[in-house]
């Protein structure tokens, strides 16, 4: 419990509170209690991040201090901070996110602007509504992100988890307009799609699972998030060769495949795109790796 001295008359202010959290994460062995206390303090309090400074100055209720206090006790058990204030930014989006997906990672939302980037471009060279799938959705990060940032795409969202499912419809739910154009289906890759949709995709995205069966993890990861998400046959690459196979029966002509991937993956997925019929180009990440591939179809004709 919060062991902030209390005023005389009973009340306490979430500054108070905010400096005596950092205490206690810091004390509690948090690499980053500062960082931590203040997104604690902004879910316990509803804090907008533009709010924090002025609202820190408000008095606390008697609620929102046995929430904080919930959240720091979950946080000194080793609980990543994001499922710990349970809702995290993805581009645009704030995700619910909860232990039934994996976190939302800086390299997965480059991979979705990838995605987004080829289906606008897609949008504006047909001039029409563009069909895009994102297998293995998670959390629907990458999905809703296309919905909301590409007004003409209608999105496929796709997994094999039905708990990931509900994380996804609970974000789908908060998405406003653009989720009239998102479908959710449980199942396997492209087995969770209709058969019209065979042959008719503009876009496919993934963020499959990659770690190798063996593999060594953070502990935090390890211990917290899902392992279904996370591993991937003995290479890693057991889910990602299955995609790049299936997907140019289920692309349009010129239709884009835009897949994440370890760095050590890359050399050996571009050529398995090629093999398939793509053109490749290699992208990398905020921190300068390889991380993802977009694949374009070639069409009939086209030499490699």
């Amino acid at each position: 419990m919060s062991d902030v001295n209390e005023t005389s008359d009973g009340t306490v202010t979430w500054r108070e509170l905010h400096a005596e959290t950092v205490q206690r994460l810091a004390r509690g062995g948090s690499p980053t209690p500062e960082i931590d206390a203040r997104r604690i303090v902004e879910r316990a309090a509803g804090f907008e991040p533009a709010e924090f400074a002025v609202g820190l100055d408000t008095l606390a209720t008697e609620r929102g201090v046995g929430f904080l206090d919930r959240m720091v006790a979950r946080r000194l058990e080793g609980e990543p901070l994001q499922y710990v204030v349970g809702v995290w930014g993805f581009r645009t989006l704030d995700l619910h996110i909860d232990r039934r997906v994996l976190i939302p990672r800086p390299e997965t939302e480059e991979v979705a602007g990838l995605a987004v980037d080829a289906a606008r471009r897609r949008a504006e060279r047909t001039g029409r509504e563009v069909l895009v799938a994102d297998l293995g959705t998670g959390s629907g990060a990458i999905a809703l992100s296309v919905a909301v940032e590409v007004p003409r795409a209608r999105v496929y969202a796709t997994d094999v988890s039905p708990d990931a499912l509900a994380v996804a419809r609970a974000n789908l739910a908060g998405l406003g307009r653009a989720a009239t154009r998102v479908t959710l289906a449980e199942g396997s890759w492209f087995e969770a799609l209709p058969p019209s949709s065979r042959g008719a995709l503009d876009v496919v995205v993934s963020n499959p699972p990659y770690v190798a069966a063996d593999e060594p993890l953070p502990a935090e990861v390890e211990r917290w998030e899902p392992s279904l998400a996370l591993r991937a046959g003995p290479d890693g690459t057991e889910h990602l060769r299955a995609i790049v196979a299936e997907a140019p029966r289920w692309l349009a002509p010129d239709g884009v495949l835009v897949l994440e991937m370890a760095p050590h993956q890359v050399a050996s997925l571009a050529e398995a795109y090629r093999d398939a019929g793509f053109d490749v180009a290699v992208h990398v990440d905020l921190s300068g790796r390889e991380r993802a591939i977009v694949g374009r179809r070639r069409g009939r004709g086209e030499r490699r």
